[in-house]
């Protein structure tokens, strides 16, 4: 069966919208009796109440170096560490990961991911939004809605008075916001809220959350009021659905900033300091956790901005300041969600646009040896991984292997389309979901909707 969504609309007299209408198959809409319609609507009322928090390495984290350790390699591969054992027999990860080994067990790995490309912009948009589409670093414009975008246009926030889709601090994909983690055609109203600022600051606040000076909420009130009154215009001219996207992103930003659900959730200042220190006293283990309050309060998606990833050279400073803050910042997560019944429903996902060559390089970046820096890695996208856990995935699994030296898939090959199939099969959307883009086509959100069964 076909599904397509083609936007939602006012609900009709017996509860459904048109969404619900369409997701029925355009097929069989002609023979559709009752008992469809309500198996149907029986379907979306089953959907699990889950949400998703994407740590966001940007700039391309090496998987020899994290997660795919390879000691027996030549020492030029290999690397500066060693992997160590987890509480999960066989699953080994780095030696700056102490605390992610005692909880292996939560989360799984996808260590055969690959999508082919070195350029930072084309692997950014494959792995936000799993297309092509021909985007590159001379060509950055993107061309289709992020993840993030899809899944929060089809469920919406899980709360009313919070916004479905939040970037912490910052929605950048290679420098561009929101970049890849945009609507794209679908609009603005499907970006993320961007919170700005470090919630490690002890001053932290929120922009945009307050009322613009002088409006008070009964003004605010008052003008909502006004706009439901010049609203009564007649609508026959829109054939766009722009007129049902603004009565939905006005209704949840009134909703927003008059209530009290999000003032809360973003006060980060109000949360127990053990927690805190369990994240980590820096920027990213303050998002992550900001990330947490967010998706207890209702979010559906949050992403978590962890930038500066390009080793080029200077990997060991870069490995020894950044892989201490992952690992307090992932085992907090984990802990912190599972102690507060958070993790059934809540599925994280670590990853970056790709990852680094095998092979290190000699620090000179083109230049002699050294004259850059000590050595590092250069971008590499046929071998790379994705950490998932949460949320309806199975934890303690390995999916897949790379080569001896980790230059390629050696067995289970993944592509980004496979990883979100399984994130809307694990949260409840049709991975073969249709949208209609801006001129009208059904277009299918996965070229392959194939989820890894092996998470699921």
């Amino acid at each position: 069966m076909l599904r397509i969504d083609a936007g939602g609309s006012k609900t009709y007299c017996d509860g459904l919208s048109r969404r619900s209408f369409v997701q029925l198959g355009v097929a069989g809409m002609a023979t559709a009796t009752l008992a469809d319609v309500l198996r149907a609507k029986e379907s979306a009322a089953d959907r699990p109440d889950r949400s998703v928090i994407l740590l966001w390495l940007d700039g391309g984290p090496s998987h020899l170096d994290l997660y795919d350790l390879k000691p027996d390699a030549p020492a030029e591969i290999r690397g500066l560490w060693n992997p160590i054992r987890t509480n999960v027999p066989g699953f080994d990860i780095g030696e700056l990961f102490p605390k992610q080994a005692t909880i292996a067990d939560k989360f799984s790995l996808v260590r055969s991911l690959y999508h082919g490309t070195g350029d930072h912009f084309a692997g950014g948009h494959r792995m936000l939004t799993s297309k092509n589409m021909g985007v590159s670093g001379g060509n950055n414009t993107g061309k289709f809605p992020s993840i993030g975008s899809v899944i929060t246009r089809e469920l919406g926030p899980r709360r009313p008075g919070m916004p479905a889709y939040i970037s912490v601090p910052v929605a950048s994909s290679i420098g561009l916001r929101p970049g890849y983690f945009s609507g794209n055609w679908l609009g603005v109203q499907h970006d993320p809220f961007q919170t700005g600022g470090d919630p490690n600051n002890a001053n932290f606040k929120v922009q945009n959350l307050n009322l613009a000076p002088g409006l008070s909420l009964d003004r605010l009130h008052d003008r909502r009021s006004l706009m439901v009154e010049l609203d009564k215009i007649p609508r026959q001219a829109d054939k766009s659905g722009t007129f049902d996207a603004m009565d939905r992103f006005d209704k949840n930003a009134f909703e927003f900033v008059s209530g009290r659900r999000a003032r809360e959730a973003f006060d980060i200042n109000c949360e127990d300091p053990r927690i805190r220190d369990l994240y980590g006293r820096n920027s990213w283990g303050q998002s992550t956790l900001l990330a947490r309050r967010l998706v207890e309060a209702g979010a559906t998606f949050v992403t978590v901005h962890f930038g500066g990833w390009d080793h080029h050279w200077n990997l060991q400073s870069g490995m020894d300041s950044y892989l201490p803050r992952v690992d307090s910042a992932v085992r907090g997560l984990f802990q912190d969600l599972d102690q507060r019944g958070l993790l059934e429903s809540t599925m994280v996902v670590l990853c970056g646009e790709f990852s680094r060559t095998p092979r290190m390089n000699d620090g000179g970046n083109g230049g002699p040896p050294l004259s850059k820096g000590t050595p590092g890695r250069d971008h590499w996208g046929a071998s790379m991984f994705c950490l998932l856990g949460g949320g309806g995935i199975r934890g303690g699994q390995i999916v897949g292997s790379t080569d001896s030296k980790g230059y390629r898939p050696l067995t289970r090959a993944v592509r980004p389309e496979h990883i979100h199939a399984t994130i809307y099969s694990a949260i409840g959307l049709d991975p073969a979901l249709h949208l209609l883009d801006h001129r009208g086509r059904p277009t299918p959100v996965l070229e392959d909707p194939s989820p890894i069964s092996e998470l699921l």
